[in-house]
């Protein structure tokens, strides 16, 4: 993923879509270059958060809120029988080709449905808040949950071989 910077100016989604991808090639970017047993690092027990784990877990972020949410997909989790977000962490068993294929095919599937959406205002029903949201609050969750997650990317890559930066 090219690591484009958002615009200083422009249109809402222009920016929102440019944001996002900045923090999707961004996450790409802290996993460069590492092999799978350091992707699988985890961080300080007792967590078992690694960069792999980030990123399988985007997948499943990416696949939820644009697949199920905004095209009303019925579709089973990557990782999980029981609907559980949090085994996507669980990167022990999991390799760079596995994850990575799924994200970068999610993150493929978001960027159709959000360039086939009419406007920002198209919505999606969101069974755990049991109302509709914009697919405007579906972008911005996005680019929070990524800057969020990679403020950890941040340091988990350092703690495996001292790289640092935004």
């Amino acid at each position: 993923m090219e690591r484009i910077g958002p615009p200083l100016t422009g249109g809402e989604r222009e920016t929102l879509r440019i944001f996002l991808d900045y923090h999707r090639a961004t996450l790409a970017w802290k996993c460069e270059g590492l092999t799978d047993e350091q992707l699988r690092r985890a961080s300080i027990p007792p967590s078992t958060l690694s960069l792999l784990g980030l990123v399988r877990h985007m997948a499943e972020v990416e696949r939820h809120w644009f697949r199920r949410v905004v095209d009303g997909e019925d579709l089973p989790h990557l990782w999980s029988d029981t609907h559980d977000f949090q085994a996507a962490y669980d990167a022990c068993g999991s390799g760079r080709d596995e994850a990575f294929t799924a994200w970068q095919d999610e993150v493929a599937h978001a960027r159709r449905i959000e360039a086939a959406a009419e406007s920002l205002d198209v919505t999606g029903y969101v069974p755990s808040w049991k109302e509709e949201a914009s697919l405007r609050l579906v972008m911005l969750h996005l680019i929070h949950e990524y800057a969020r997650h990679n403020g950890h990317a941040d340091f988990l890559r350092e703690a495996i071989d001292g790289a640092t930066g935004a």
